[in-house]
């Protein structure tokens, strides 16, 4: 990924240098259990202990020859080493290697895309909580339906991200597996044992049933579920987006000292957060697909996936970071108009409450529902084509006086009425919290 897309923490785990430091762990980890075992002399573990170390550089000069980059790390480490170094990779095949170290490499950006959720999951929450009272419309094809709250929104947003991060945890729980069984599965150098070990000292699962390498179905559910949490981030980028068109004006992201939105056009205030956030999620659909493409592999393995998985991991993972962050700063920043929400609910000429008064028609009125509808239906259009109050159109209406009183059309247009039950649904994010408190 490019370096404008990532942060330090997490692209710092898919250097070429981390890669190599996590299949070190691997082959000091079978090392100490071959050792045990009495297969590696304790003088040759001291010195691979000792003396094994990384060169990123001296790798690259070797697989120049060898053209394989796990042989060209094995050789690397054994120079360093000394004559002890004959004892590295003993029993062991390429995959046994790359695949346990990539599983370390997931688990740890897996960790770190899981406290990414929980800040912005913090920052939802506390933000639902102060716009809880904060009255505006809701929509339904982009057409004003019936007032809701700012903080009812966020609510669902938090709600949303916390099955994300549910899916989440599981897919990095499942892809931190490692095998050490050997060149198709078979323990034929190494037995079962040794690998239980070495995996439960490494912090893995193992995989009951391995071929040459652990089955990708995993790795794809991972991708699958970054992705989906890609999704909801640009499910709230796009709201944010459309509420903050000039016509409507509701919120805007956070718009910093010396910032410019236009080189031409110096009133320009665009929410580019929102709008970059929803074209990495497009990267992440893109990552999956290939994710999937990678499942089928042939007989015992095939390389077919390696290529792939060297860009789609890191980028997929330091994507989501990114997004994560940026759109946890943009709501805790996100700047609201409660007075332009209220103008807008004006604007609507009271149409939002013909719901309520078909209602009353139907239920105090004992209209059949075609026919209230009808009524309602018939004064809604012409407030919209004349741009009249709703409210001043039934209350003339005949057809409506021989069925309401005034005060009980007045209570239609009441609109803490309708929004009645929205603390008890605020309130439900109790729930939430206490769940991810346990989740951490």
């Amino acid at each position: 990924m490019i370096p404008r897309y990532t942060l330090p923490e997490m692209g710092a785990l898919w250097t070429d240098e981390a890669r190599f430091e996590q299949m070190l762990r691997v082959e000091i980890a079978v090392a100490r259990a071959g050792a045990r075992r009495g297969v590696v002399p304790a003088e040759a573990l001291a010195a691979i202990e000792g003396r094994a170390r990384v060169n990123v550089r001296r790798i690259a000069e070797i697989e120049k020859t060898t053209d394989h980059d796990v042989i060209a790390f094995v050789s690397q480490l054994a120079e360093a080493v000394g004559p002890e170094g004959r004892f590295l990779h003993l029993g062991l095949t390429s995959s046994d290697v790359v695949d346990t170290a990539l599983a370390l490499q997931l688990k740890m950006a897996g960790e770190r895309l899981l406290a990414d959720c929980d800040a912005l999951l913090a920052a939802l929450v506390r933000r639902a909580r102060a716009e809880a009272d904060t009255l505006m419309m809701g929509r339904t094809h982009s057409v004003h339906a019936e007032p809701i709250t700012f903080g009812l929104k966020l609510a669902g947003w938090a709600f949303e991200l916390d099955r994300d991060r549910r899916r989440l945890a599981v897919a990095v729980d499942e892809v931190a597996t490692g095998k050490i069984s050997g060149p198709v599965g078979t323990y034929s150098h190494l037995p079962p044992d040794l690998e239980a070990e070495v995996l439960a000292d490494l912090g893995l699962h193992a995989d009951p049933v391995s071929t040459q390498i652990v089955q990708r179905d995993r790795h794809a559910a991972l991708l699958a579920t970054i992705a989906i949490t890609g999704g909801s981030l640009e499910r709230f980028a796009t709201e944010i987006r459309n509420l903050q068109h000039t016509e409507i004006g509701e919120v805007q992201e956070p718009f910093a000292a010396g910032q410019k939105g236009s080189s031409a056009m110096p009133h320009k205030r665009n929410p580019i957060l929102s709008e970059r956030i929803a074209g990495l999620a497009r990267l992440l659909r893109g990552y999956t697909q290939t994710a999937l493409e990678n499942q089928p592999l042939w007989h015992e393995r095939d390389i077919s996936h390696s290529s792939a998985e060297r860009v789609i991991f890191p980028d997929a993972t330091i994507l989501l970071d990114y997004m994560l962050v940026k759109m946890t700063g943009l709501i805790d920043g996100l700047v609201v108009r409660s007075e332009r929400m209220r103008e807008n609910i004006e604007r609507g000429l009271g149409l939002h409450a013909s719901s309520r008064v078909l209602t009353t028609l139907v239920g105090d009125g004992r209209l059949p529902r075609d026919e209230a509808y009808a009524i309602v239906q018939r004064a809604a259009l012409r407030a919209a084509d004349e741009r009249k109050s709703l409210r001043e159109l039934l209350a003339v209406d005949p057809a409506v006086a021989r069925h309401l009183s005034l005060e009980q059309l007045d209570a239609c247009f009441d609109d803490a009425a309708g929004l009645r039950h929205v603390s008890s649904v605020i309130a439900r994010l109790d729930q939430l919290e206490a769940r991810a408190r346990v989740a951490r």
